[in-house]
């Protein structure tokens, strides 16, 4: 893709986003939401292919459907009430609208459909971009409307969402398909918790976004789509594939890493509300991701191809590791220590 081209997406992606999270007025949040989903459509489909070109049709189709039913449960609103300010959403319809609407453009169970076969068909730069950033718009909107969510509604969808996800990424060997469904499983520890705390819902997010990010940058250094190249990849880069091991399970949310930190304090914020047995099933539901990340460890790190006659090892490679894998990779594995300094910023 030409550069400037390249640039000029970017820097739309980055208006998008900015337009969203600061606006207060529905219309604006919408263009903003517009802005990205025309943003990023050309860098679903450069490498013209046809799943990219599938990819980036699947992918305009939900997002404008979704935007469609937010500038509706806004309009609704505004008939209703008169007001157009994102807070001042107190119409339940206009609230029952909006959490379609968002659950549809996040890939929240049960309109999770696209996203997995979006991911598959893009690159996995944009891969990391519809998993992180695009998804950050969309949970301030929820962010600054939580307090008029249905709760029961957002707590359903987000118990299927962590079963689904984790059910269905069993079976998977597409490395992309495989971190889609973490993401939708992801999504879920995040809309539980949305209308009872929603600053841990964006801490969530944000740690989700750190972690999802080193596996993504990591797989793309190494070039891996599959799990058979995720097997051939120690002996080309040892030091990475370690690394890339211990993310996964900081993405499982083992305790002594940082992704145990979210889950920990939403279980903790459950109980306080009184939700012991919806605590109980989500965390249970997390240990299906628990298994597809602990064989994406194991085919990294413990594996070696089976025709290790007739394979060629490189051993030395004199390619470098990123500065910004390294960085995320570290705050990935090591910020639980200084959840104390974390909780009190929050």
């Amino acid at each position: 893709m030409n550069p400037q081209a390249k640039l000029v997406f970017t820097a739309s992606l980055l208006l998008g986003t900015t337009i969203t999270i600061s606006s207060n007025h529905w219309i604006l949040a919408w263009t903003g939401l517009e802005i990205n989903t025309l943003a990023i459509l050309p860098l679903i489909s450069k490498s013209h292919h046809p799943r990219a070109i599938e990819a980036a049709t699947k992918y305009f189709l939900v997002q404008a459907a979704a935007s469609a039913l937010l500038l509706f449960s806004s309009m609704t609103n505004a008939w209703y009430t008169g007001q157009w300010d994102i807070t001042q959403l107190t119409h339940p319809t206009s609230c029952l609208i909006l959490t379609s609407a968002i659950a549809i453009k996040l890939g929240l169970v049960p309109f999770h459909f696209w996203f997995p076969e979006v991911l598959q068909g893009s690159p996995l730069t944009t891969g990391l971009l519809l998993s992180t950033a695009m998804k950050f718009p969309p949970i301030t909107l929820l962010f600054m409307t939580s307090q008029s969510l249905n709760s029961t509604l957002l707590t359903t969808m987000a118990v299927l969402s962590t079963a689904l996800g984790g059910w269905m990424g069993l079976n998977q060997t597409q490395t992309r398909k495989i971190l889609a469904f973490s993401s939708i499983s992801h999504l879920g520890w995040m809309a539980i918790i949305i209308t009872y705390s929603p600053k841990l819902a964006l801490l969530n997010f944000y740690l989700y976004a750190l972690m999802t990010a080193a596996v993504f940058l990591t797989m793309n250094s190494m070039k891996v789509l599959k799990l058979s190249t995720l097997m051939t990849s120690w002996t080309k880069s040892p030091a990475l594939s370690a690394t890339l091991l211990l993310t996964l399970l900081s993405l499982a949310g083992l305790p002594p890493l940082t992704g145990f930190l979210p889950k920990w304090l939403i279980i903790q914020e459950l109980t306080k509300q009184e939700m012991p047995l919806v605590a109980t099933a989500i965390s249970l539901l997390s240990l299906l991701s628990l298994f597809f990340y602990l064989r994406l460890a194991y085919c990294s790190t413990i594996t070696l191809p089976p025709h290790t006659t007739n394979h060629m090892k490189r051993w030395h490679t004199h390619k470098p590791v990123s500065t910004q894998i390294a960085i995320l990779t570290t705050l990935s594995i090591m910020l639980l220590p200084i959840s104390p300094i974390i909780l009190t910023i929050m």
